[in-house]
């Protein structure tokens, strides 16, 4: 069965749009995750934003790890890649609000103010979309079929 990557990279952004904290770290530090607000441009579909502080430890850049559950615990999202300070101002004028502002009290010009550019290489993708009769199973016992459990996918890269 072919993969529509377009497709599964547009059902992942709505998700996003819905719910849009990550868990994100860097592969090679033995950090922890943390998460950040997703910051979405359509424009670039195999990249995420995240507006940091500088002082943050994913400020070093470097190769990068970030799970994704979507608000409806329906979708899950693992995506490698890695992530640079990209501080281009068109894109942080692009993608500033208010929500961003409460974080940064000096505005645009917040001397700790950092963008975050996550440049994904590949994803792994799940989707928890059960049929009735597999929720039923679930709630009252019985083995879930292949048929019943909800789709996978491994995407190379997300450029469509």
């Amino acid at each position: 069965m072919a993969v529509d990557t377009h497709k599964l990279k547009q059902h992942m952004w709505d998700k996003l749009e819905k719910g849009p904290f990550i868990m994100i770290g860097l592969a090679d530090d033995e950090s922890h995750s943390e998460p950040l607000t997703a910051q979405l441009d359509k424009d670039q579909v195999d990249t995420i934003w995240f507006f940091i502080g500088k002082d943050n430890r994913l400020a070093k850049g470097g190769r990068a790890m970030a799970q994704f559950v979507s608000k409806g615990q329906d979708f899950f999202a693992c995506l490698s890649g890695s992530v640079v300070i990209d501080n281009d101002t068109a894109m942080i004028d692009k993608l500033w609000s208010k929500q961003v502002e409460a974080w940064f009290p000096e505005g645009k010009s917040d001397p700790n103010l950092a963008l975050l550019r996550f440049d994904i290489d590949d994803a792994e993708l799940w989707e928890a979309d059960l049929s009735l009769t597999g929720k039923l199973k679930m709630l009252f016992g019985g083995k879930i079929r292949a048929d019943e459990e909800g789709s996978h996918a491994v995407v190379s890269n997300t450029i469509v």
